[in-house]
């Protein structure tokens, strides 16, 4: 699991939410836009998605503050994920932060990736 970079349960929809009349989400064009532009983005700060990144990269472009770097090492610990888990959270939280426009890794960033990893130790649900 922990080779997984995401890991989201899926809830079953209401019917309701099915009708022909339910209000539309974001439509796929819009979404594809978003991450070609942040995929746009990655490639210009590393040369690479972030995907890609090496372990001794992610220093240089998932630099986290003290506090996000605690709280990272704080979920490790508590969900005894592993260094890859670890090194795969922060590719995750770069990537939100680049799909959110953001210039740096911010707390909502780590906490959203970290949420992926749930249900690699049980967490979801």
């Amino acid at each position: 699991m922990d080779r997984i970079d995401l890991h989201v349960e899926v809830p079953r929809l209401d019917p309701r939410e099915l009708r022909d009349d339910a209000p539309l989400g974001e439509d796929s064009a819009s979404v594809r836009a978003r991450v070609v532009a942040a995929r746009d983005v990655q490639l210009l700060r590393s040369g690479k998605a972030n995907a890609q990144l090496l372990p001794f990269e992610l220093s240089a472009h998932c630099r986290l503050s003290r506090e996000d770097q605690q709280l990272l090492e704080d979920a490790v610990e508590r969900l005894q994920l592993s260094a890859r888990s670890m090194h795969r959270i922060l590719r995750v939280a770069r990537t939100l932060a680049d799909l959110g426009h953001a210039q740096n890794i911010e707390t909502a960033h780590v906490a959203e990736a970290i949420g992926y990893r749930q249900l690699d130790r049980g967490g979801g649900g």
